[in-house]
């Protein structure tokens, strides 16, 4: 034990430069115990921990290891309660239950334009009908997607429509993506639809300069799509406003197949687009005058206006996560830039994971994050990794023959080498968050992304420039020839035979060790580093956990099932299409199915009819009910019972019943059948009782023994 203790701190004080790098990995951490815990902390536990953390880094001696780890602790205890304090600084008042044909008045904060209507974001909301909540519980901003033939819209309106509206939606299944937890940072207390067209009571100016950017957000995407009305109108919204909801359906998913995907997020791809396309206008326009070039330093004045265009394109895309990551490392390295230092290290990514996570903490369990700074810190690690290789090959290249050969070369293995680098990095957070994973990346990527920097974003740039004279068609037009081949190249490839696949729900285990054993790979410099590799590859290859064989999504309205082949059907007269592909991805199947069963199991019984389905499991006979007018025979002929109906106190035969008012009130519900017992799980007992599980009483059934036992 004392010569592993000796090897370790060996290596650890070798890697002392490299120690830093840890302070938001450690900011990180605070902040993923406090989404891991079961139920809401105390508030003055963050504080009391920081304190802790600040005095025993204080007593420790300066420059070793026990003061480095203490500021660690520290770090985590900031990230713990920053975000404790921010889960309850946004605390806003949400539906408790749906409400139907309620008149909804509020001031237009957000146009999200969608390729089948609008959708809009309102804020200083006035509800009015029957059942609606008091002002004091009235929710601060809600979203409703309005119907066709909807007035002109700006920021700043205010709009009056008549609408339904119900709470945020909890997860599809028991650890599915939590949209309540999402609208909870985002003090949207209620979702709905529009059941007439919308009418704008009052024309107003956006207020603040929020509001004023989403304006003009809103504005330049609408000028895009009256330019380009096609599919590609919807692209170059998502490319120069970020505004990814006009994009085509289709050209979405033809995207994610290809591996394209990333091109419509703006992240760090498009912001070195934008400050490298600026700074090259201007350092070769300033030595064009001859005069100026030599009374000025063309350099650190095209620093200055890149880094001022980044902020702009930054601000009008919403400024999301990683277009903040990006924004932030542009402005360290073009800072570095202006003071003649380095301006591409991990030192820079570090700190601009520090501002990321110090704005937005709750954006460390998103997948915008997750994968934008697990592509830039792999690659920037690969470039550091490679410095000698490179060296080499440069050397070699200037010693040869044919010089220009040789660097042609070089570029293309470089950006061979880097999409490479960057599908491996976020290809398994990928496949985490939305059970995909993109195979033939790499040859969409080539293809796609010089094509997106060569031609499709200097012709946005010059878009951008000319639309304040009315003149950005004379952009745009080209722009969406080259988008017209960003979109053929992804439905090409999307289209190759195993371009992307389906893989089932990988455990949170998974993200753990591969977050843990990437950072660790990528942050020191030392062969040991290799030790993350092997834990990347565990967490990969640990098995999914086993699929659950009946589900009910949280409204009570649609039943599931999952066969001996693995295969997720739709059990009910009922179906959402949204909650049935969300079971069928986390199974690793391609969109759910209706159940139909053959001849000799309709014989037996099974199978639906006339609201209600027969399904065998082993011992189980199980009954899934959605007319109340079979709910006596389902109850009479079944030891488990799930209905979209009300059946407690009515269904008493089965040795289970679960019923709409139980995911009314658990959240969606998910039953694993064996031989010997049952095992239950609901979405709001899996979350704990935290602030945007509403009415969460965590409770869990206990096992249930088989027939006769």
């Amino acid at each position: 034990m004392a010569g592993a203790r000796a090897w370790i701190l060996e290596r650890l004080d070798g890697e002392r430069g490299r120690w830093m790098l840890w302070l938001p990995v450690a900011l990180g951490l605070g902040i993923a115990v406090y989404f891991e815990l079961p139920s809401e902390p105390a508030l003055w536990l963050g504080p009391a921990a920081v304190a802790a953390g600040a005095g025993l880094a204080a007593f420790a001696p300066a420059g070793s290891f026990a003061r480095a780890l203490a500021i660690g602790l520290a770090a985590a205890a900031v990230g713990f309660g920053l975000v404790a304090w921010r889960t309850v600084n946004l605390a806003a008042p949400t539906l408790s239950r749906p409400l139907f044909n309620i008149n909804v008045e509020g001031r237009i904060a957000d146009i999200q334009r969608l390729p089948d209507g609008v959708r809009v974001v309102l804020e200083a909301v006035r509800l009015k009908g029957g059942g609606v909540p008091p002002p004091d519980l009235t929710p601060l901003r809600l979203r409703v997607s309005l119907t066709k033939g909807a007035p002109e819209l700006h920021v700043g309106d205010r709009l009056l429509v008549l609408a339904n509206l119900s709470p945020p939606a909890g997860p599809a299944a028991p650890g599915a993506f939590d949209f309540q937890r999402v609208a909870w940072y985002q003090q949207l207390g209620a979702v709905g639809y529009a059941l007439a067209p919308a009418v704008v009571v009052e024309r107003g100016r956006p207020a603040g300069l929020v509001r004023t950017i989403d304006a003009l957000r809103a504005d330049i995407t609408a000028r895009i799509l009256k330019a380009l009305p096609g599919p590609e109108g919807g692209v170059v919204a998502a490319l120069l406003t970020g505004e990814q909801t006009a994009v085509d359906k289709d050209i979405a998913q033809a995207m994610r197949d290809s591996g394209l995907a990333h091109i419509l997020s703006i992240s760090g791809l498009h912001i070195v687009f934008v400050v490298g396309l600026v700074m090259g206008l201007v350092r070769y326009g300033i030595a064009l005058v001859p005069p100026l070039a030599l009374r000025i330093d063309a350099k650190k004045v095209a620093a200055v206006l890149a880094l001022a265009a980044a902020l702009f394109y930054t601000a009008l895309a919403g400024a999301p996560v990683p277009a903040q990551r990006a924004c932030a490392l542009a402005g360290f390295a073009l800072l570095a830039v202006l003071l003649d230092r380095t301006a591409l290290s991990l030192r820079l990514v570090a700190w601009s994971a520090v501002i990321v996570l110090a704005v937005a903490p709750e954006s460390l369990t998103g997948a915008s994050f997750q994968m934008s700074f697990a592509a830039v810190v792999a690659l920037i690690a690969a470039w550091e990794a490679a410095a000698g290789w490179r060296r080499r090959l440069h050397e070699r290249a200037d010693r040869a023959r044919h010089r220009w050969l040789w660097r042609f070369g070089a570029a293309f293995a470089a950006s061979l080498a880097t999409t490479l680098i960057a599908s491996i990095a976020t290809g398994l957070f990928a496949a985490y968050h939305f059970n995909r994973l993109s195979l033939l990346g790499v040859v969409a990527n080539l293809l796609g992304v010089p094509l997106t920097g060569f031609w499709i974003m200097p012709w946005g740039l010059a878009a951008m420039l000319l639309m304040p004279f009315g003149l950005e068609g004379a952009a745009l037009v080209p722009m969406g020839w080259g988008v017209e081949g960003l979109n053929a190249i992804a439905k090409h490839v999307g289209n190759w035979p195993e371009a992307a696949t389906l893989v089932p729900s990988l455990p949170g285990t998974s993200l753990w060790l591969i977050t843990l054993g990437g950072l660790w790979l990528c942050l020191w410099r030392r062969p040991w580093r290799l030790a993350g590799l092997p834990v990347v590859v565990a967490g990969a290859l640990l098995g999914a956990p086993k699929a659950p064989d009946l589900l009910m999504s949280d409204d009570g309205r649609v039943l599931g099932l999952r066969d001996d082949k693995g295969v997720v059907h739709v059990a009910s007269t009922r179906s959402d299409r949204f909650v049935a592909d969300s079971w069928a991805r986390r199974s690793g199947q391609d969109g759910a199915k209706r159940w139909t069963v053959n001849a000799d199991e309709e014989a037996a019984g099974l199978g639906c009819r006339s609201g209600l389905c027969r399904w065998r499991k082993g011992p189980w006979r199980v009954a899934l009910v959605s007319d109340e007018r079979r709910l006596e025979e389902a109850c009479a002929n079944a030891e488990i019972v799930l209905a979209t109906v009300d059946a407690q106190g009515r269904c008493r035969g089965p040795r289970l019943v679960i019923d709409r008012r139980d995911a009314w009130r658990d959240g969606a519900q998910a039953l694993w059948l064996d031989e010997q017992s049952v095992r239950r799980e609901t979405a709001n007992g899996r979350r704990g009782d935290r602030p945007w599980v509403p009415g969460s009483s965590g409770r869990q059934a206990t096992p249930i023994k088989p027939p006769g036992a």
